[in-house]
C-alpha cells in the first residue's frame, strides 16, 4: 500500500483540486441523502430495508462511498490520500458497530474521533517537526515550510474544536439534527474558517517554477 509523498517533496502525482474535492465530500453528500430519503430507498431497494432505519441505511452506503472515493483516488494517483484514508478506516469500524449493533450512537461519535484524531496527529507532528497537513492541501496551495507549520497548528487546534462541538451537538439533539448539522454545520464552519486563513496563504505561497518571488 503506497501512500501520498510528503509535501513540497518530487514524486507526487497532481489532482485536479475540484475533482478531489468532489471525492472527499461525496460520500458526505451520499450520507445525508441517505438519511433524508431512507425510507424511498428502502422501498425502491427492499435489500435496504433490512438493514434498518433511514440513519443505518445512510452508514451502510456512507462506508460504501467511502471505500469508492478512495479507490478512485487510488486508480488515479496509484498513492491513498492519507487523511480521507484514516476517516475511512473508522467510517468503516464506527459504522460497521452501528449496523451490527442497531445503535447509532457509534456513527455520531465517529466525527468526534476522526477530528480528535486528526487535531492530535496534527499537532504531534509538529512536535517532531512534520507539518502533516500538506497531504491534504499541497495540490491546492504551495506554501513554504514555514507556512506549512503555521497553518497544520491553526488546523490542528481547529479539528479539536470540531470535535467537542460535535460531542455537545449529538448528545443534545435529535439524530436529524445532527445530521443536519454535520452537513450543513460543520462544512460552513470549515469554509469560514479557511477564508480566515487566506492572509498567511498569501504570505507563505511558494512563486511559480520559472517566476521570482514577489
Amino acid at each position: 500500500m503506497t501512500f501520498e509523498p510528503a509535501p513540497n517533496e518530487p514524486g507526487r502525482k497532481p489532482i485536479n483540486p475540484l475533482l478531489k474535492l468532489v471525492l472527499e465530500l461525496g460520500p458526505l453528500g451520499v450520507f445525508f441523502f441517505a438519511n433524508t430519503r431512507g425510507d424511498w430507498l428502502a422501498e425502491k431497494i427492499p435489500a435496504l430495508g433490512t438493514l434498518g432505519g433511514p440513519i443505518f441505511i445512510a452508514t451502510a452506503l456512507f462506508m460504501l462511498a467511502m471505500v469508492i472515493s478512495l479507490g478512485i483516488s487510488y486508480v488515479l494517483t496509484r498513492t491513498l490520500p492519507v487523511m480521507p484514508f484514516v476517516t475511512g478506516i473508522v467510517v468503516i469500524v464506527f459504522g460497521a458497530l452501528t449496523l451490527w449493533l442497531q445503535d447509532d450512537t457509534f456513527i455520531k461519535m465517529k466525527p468526534t474521533i476522526v477530528n480528535t484524531l486528526f487535531g492530535a496527529v496534527l499537532l504531534g507532528g509538529l512536535a517532531f517537526g512534520q507539518s502533516l497537513l500538506g497531504y491534504v492541501f499541497d495540490s491546492v496551495f504551495r506554501l513554504t515550510d514555514e507556512g506549512w507549520r503555521k497553518l497544520t497548528f491553526r488546523w490542528g487546534l481547529f479539528f479539536l474544536v470540531l470535535a467537542v462541538l460535535n460531542e455537545v451537538v449529538w448528545r443534545t439533539v435529535s439524530t436529524d439534527m445532527w445530521v443536519n448539522f454535520k452537513v450543513f454545520g460543520i462544512m460552513p464552519l470549515t469554509i469560514v474558517f479557511t477564508l480566515f486563513q487566506l492572509p498567511l496563504i498569501n504570505r507563505c505561497t511558494l512563486p511559480e517554477e520559472g517566476k521570482p518571488s514577489p
